[in-house]
Parts: C-alpha cells; structure tokens; sequence
C-alpha cells in the first residue's frame, strides 16, 4: 500500500484528519510507514485511545498491507503548539 492510499484511508475515516504518510525507512520499504495525523476526534483522547483511532481506520491493512506504523497524533491546537511541523 503506497503512503498516499494510506493517508487517504485516515483522511476518510477520522472526522477531518489531515494525514500525511512517509516510509519511515528507505524508499524501497513501503510496508514500514510513518504517520503524522492531526484531528479533532483525538480531543480528550489518550495518546493511546488517539492511535487505536488510526489503526481502527485503518482496518485489516495493518495485518495484510502495513508491516510497522511510526504514529505520532495530535489535535489541531497540539499540533500549532508542536510549532506545526511534521516528525522527521
């Protein structure tokens, strides 16, 4: 699954989720992805219950089409207060 479809797939299934999905390692190892999403439906959500929003968006791809997902999730008012850029 290639990042895009991937930040798509979050994009359509959180309530107003910017997504944005890198490989985390080398460009030839597309099934290692890192995350970045931002969403309102993470407000007053534990950073765990934020993920387990991600990962349930993201049905069974986890098992069959992603190996491994470096997730970091924010609300939009943690994310400008992260100073808005992305993890490298």
């Amino acid at each position: 699954m290639n990042p895009a479809d991937v930040a798509d797939l979050i994009e359509s299934e959180l309530e107003d989720a910017d997504a944005t999905v890198r490989p985390a390692r080398d460009k030839h190892d597309e099934d290692h992805l890192a995350a970045t999403v931002i969403s309102p439906a993470f407000e007053g959500q534990s950073l765990v219950q934020q993920h387990q929003q991600v990962y349930d968006a993201l049905d069974g791809h986890m098992t069959t089409d992603i190996h491994a997902l470096e997730l970091s999730t924010y609300t939009p008012e943690e994310y400008e207060e992260h100073g808005g850029e992305e993890d490298e």
